[in-house]
C-alpha cells in the first residue's frame, strides 16, 4: 500500500493536526545554536519534495519490499512528504496507515530522559549524584561511582542486558512483575566495563536502571509515571508501554517482520512472539507519526519541562568518539549525547533526537533540526537499520 501527499490540508487531516490555524513550530529558542543566533532558513530543496529523490528512494525500496511503514517530513509545521507503505499485519492483510502504531525501540530512551528530566526539575533528582543515593542493591563499585549523568550519556560504563545469555530469561516474562523483577536483577548484575567517565559504551543497560530511579524516586512505576507526565501531558492519545498480548488483540499496533535469521538473510516473518513482553526504559515504547509530533511540539514549547530544563535535556553533552573519518567528499559528523536525545552538528546544522532498532523487526527515526525547522519521523516494522539510508538522504539534503 501506497499513500501519496495530496495537500497540506488533507495531510494535516489525516494526522489530525487540525488545519493551518494549529500548525506546529518545531523550532525553539532552546537549540544548540542560540547563542550564535539562527540564520535566514532556505527554501525547501526540491529534492525532499514529492518526486524528488528522497521520494524515490523510498518508493524503490518500499517496490523491492525493504521498506514498511510511514516515513513524515515537516518543514515549520508543515507536511513535505507523507509517504505510507507496507503492511502492519501481513496475515491479516492490514495495511499500514497513519493511525497505525509502530515499535520505536532505543527513540524510548528520549521518553525516559524526559522522566528523568521531569524529577531533576522537581529537584526530586540532580545529575551529578550517584546512583547509590536512590537504588540500593547494587555493588558498591557501581552504586558509589556511577552518576545519572553517566547512565544518560552513556559513560557509565554499564554495558547491555540484551545477550544470548540472559535472552531466555528475558523471553520468558509474562507479565509486567515479571519484567520489573528480572530487569532489576540483570542490571544489578550487570559487571562494568570501564571506570565511570572514562569512555563511552552505548548502554541500555544504563537506561533500564534510569527505569528503576524514576520509579524509586516518584513513588510511581516507571510505566505510570511516563504515561502521566510525558505521554499525556504531551497529548499522545496512542503511545503506550503496549505488552505482547495487546499486541495480539489491537489491529492499530504494527506487527515487526524480519529474516528467521539476519545473518543468512530469507523471507520475513512475524517476530512478534520473539519480542519481550514489555517494554523498558531503553526501548519498546510504541507511537505513531502523529503522537511523536505531538511530542517534539510539547518538548520544544516547554509543555513538558520549563525553558530551562528543556535546554539542559536536549542539548550537547558527551562527545561521543567518532567511528572513522568521514566519507570521501562528506562533511565531517560531531555526534553528542545529550540526556535522553542525541544531538549531532553536521556541515554547520544541529540534529536532535534518536533512532531505534531491532533484529525483531524495528528501525525508526525520529529527528528535528531546531534551527532549519524540518522534523523528520521514520517508523518501519522491518528489520534494524534497513531505513538508515532513507534518513541519511534526508539529512544529507537538509544539511548540505
Amino acid at each position: 500500500m501506497t499513500t501519496s501527499q495530496t495537500s497540506r490540508r488533507a495531510a494535516l487531516g489525516l494526522l489530525g493536526l487540525g488545519t493551518a490555524g494549529g500548525l506546529l513550530a518545531v523550532s525553539g529558542a532552546h537549540t544548540p545554536a542560540e547563542a550564535g543566533g539562527t540564520a535566514p532558513k532556505d527554501p525547501v530543496p526540491a529534492d525532499l519534495l514529492p518526486g524528488g529523490a528522497l521520494d524515490t528512494l523510498i518508493a524503490q525500496r518500499a517496490a523491492a519490499d525493504q521498506y514498511s511503514g510511514t516515513y513524515l517530513l515537516l518543514h515549520d509545521g508543515r507536511p513535505v512528504l507523507s509517504r505510507i507503505h507496507g503492511l502492519a499485519d501481513k496475515s491479516r492483510s492490514l495495511p499500514n496507515t497513519p493511525h497505525t502504531i509502530f515499535g520505536l525501540g532505543s527513540i524510548t530512551k528520549v521518553f525516559t530522559g524526559i522522566a528523568v528530566a521531569r524529577l531533576v526539575q522537581e529537584r526530586k533528582i540532580a545529575y551529578h549524584e550517584k546512583l547509590g543515593t536512590y537504588l540500593d542493591g547494587f555493588p558498591a563499585e557501581v552504586a558509589g561511582a556511577v552518576t545519572v549523568h553517566q547512565l544518560l550519556t552513556h559513560t557509565s560504563g554499564m554495558g547491555d542486558i540484551y545477550s544470548e545469555v540472559n535472552g531466555p530469561a528475558i523471553q520468558s516474562w509474562s507479565s509486567e512483575a515479571d519484567v520489573t523483577a528480572g530487569l532489576l536483577r540483570l542490571v544489578r548484575a550487570s559487571p562494568l566495563e570501564f571506570t565511570p567517565g572514562t569512555s563511552h559504551r552505548y548502554s541500555n543497560a544504563g537506561y533500564v536502571t534510569l527505569q528503576f530511579i524514576v520509579a524509586a524516586v516518584s513513588g510511581q512505576t516507571f510505566y505510570d509515571f511516563v504515561r502521566q507526565h510525558v505521554f499525556r501531558a504531551a497529548g499522545m492519545a496512542s503511545t503506550d508501554f503496549y505488552d505482547r498480548d495487546q499486541c495480539r488483540r489491537d489491529r492499530r499496533i504494527a506487527h515487526p517482520y524480519a529474516p528467521e535469521d539476519l545473518r543468512v538473510g530469507g523471507p520475513r516473518i512475524d517476530h512478534l512472539e520473539q519480542v519481550e513482553f514489555l517494554g523498558n526504559g531503553a526501548g519498546g515504547a510504541y507511537s505513531t507519526t502523529a503522537d511523536l509530533i505531538t511530542f517534539v511540539t510539547a518538548l520544544t514549547g516547554h509543555k513538558l519541562l520549563d525553558a530551562q530544563h528543556t535546554w539542559l535535556a536536549t542539548t550537547p553533552k558527551t562527545p561521543v568518539p567518532p567511528p572513522g573519518p568521514p566519507p570521501a567528499g562528506k562533511p565531517p559528523q560531531f555526534l553528542f549525547e545529550g540526556y535522553g536525545p542525541s544531538a549531532t552538528l553536521t556541515n554547520g546544522h544541529w540534529l536532535l533526537g534518536h533512532n531505534g532498532g531491532s533484529s525483531n523487526g524495528i528501525s525508526t527515526d525520529l529527528t528535528w533540526y531546531p534551527d532549519d525547522g524540518y522534523l523528520a519521523i521514520d517508523l518501519c516494522n522491518y528489520e534494524s537499520g534497513i531505513t538508515r539510508d532513507i534518513e541519511n538522504l534526508c539529512k544529507q539534503l537538509i544539511t548540505r
